[in-house]
């Protein structure tokens, strides 16, 4: 393997280079993605339980012990609810569209690395093909062959390393992109269930304290 890697000169070793900081994007993404992952939907209920009963500060205390977007979400909504629907709804827009970029993070620098791998590749094949011919074009016939084989192989290990490292590459890339799309879908469709699951709870907090109100007045009358 060190034989294979020595051979393989200095565009193996860009190669590898770039193999491994894709490892490092690929492995720092499942992670995060297992981080956010949560039951929802119970996240969703404990949320709407606690702003149905009016209690807000517990509610954004639930948001606060989940690094799900969709918490980081609903906080926005339950910390502007005082605003009218329709700027409720242009907010929560606007916070699920600043979700993007966390959720995309490095994977354009691994697509980069997916699309650059062959062409290091390809490089080293024409690098190695130049040495080969050129101790062909000093010497004419070249007694030994391992003179002209070092050129040959330099080709076709960085070939080779070029579209091992690529083919991984682009799998993941397509799979966190469909990852991240897939949540961002979810988001979207959320943002008007979060919208009327707040105002809901402002109202039944409100006509719980417009009943009380009124029984009060009613046991003062009497």
């Amino acid at each position: 393997m060190l034989d294979l890697i020595v051979k393989g000169g200095f565009v193996l070793w860009l190669i590898m280079a770039m193999s491994l900081a894709g490892l490092a994007i690929i492995i720092e993404r499942i992670l995060y993605f297992r981080s956010i992952k949560t039951d929802e939907d119970r996240l969703f209920l404990r949320i709407k339980g606690a702003v149905e009963k009016g209690h807000y500060d517990e509610a954004l205390a639930i948001c606060d012990n989940s690094e799900s977007p969709i918490s980081a979400l609903i906080k926005v909504g339950l910390e502007y609810r005082s605003y009218p629907e329709n700027v409720q709804k242009e907010i929560l827009k606007d916070a699920a569209a600043q979700e993007v970029p966390r959720l995309e993070r490095n994977i354009s620098a691994l697509g980069t690395i997916a699309h650059i791998a062959p062409l290091l590749g390809l490089l080293g094949t024409v690098t190695g093909t130049m040495k080969a011919f050129g101790v062909l074009g000093r010497f004419g016939a070249v007694a030994d062959p391992s003179i002209l084989a070092r050129g040959i192989s330099e080709a076709l290990i960085t070939t080779a390393g070029g579209i091992i490292v690529a083919v991984p590459a682009v799998i993941a890339y397509n799979l966190l992109v469909n990852k991240v799309n897939l949540i961002l879908l979810k988001i979207e469709n959320q943002v008007t269930s979060l919208v009327m699951m707040i105002n809901s709870g402002k109202r039944k907090v409100s006509s719980g304290a417009t009943t009380v109100k009124d029984e009060l007045e009613l046991g003062a009358k009497t």
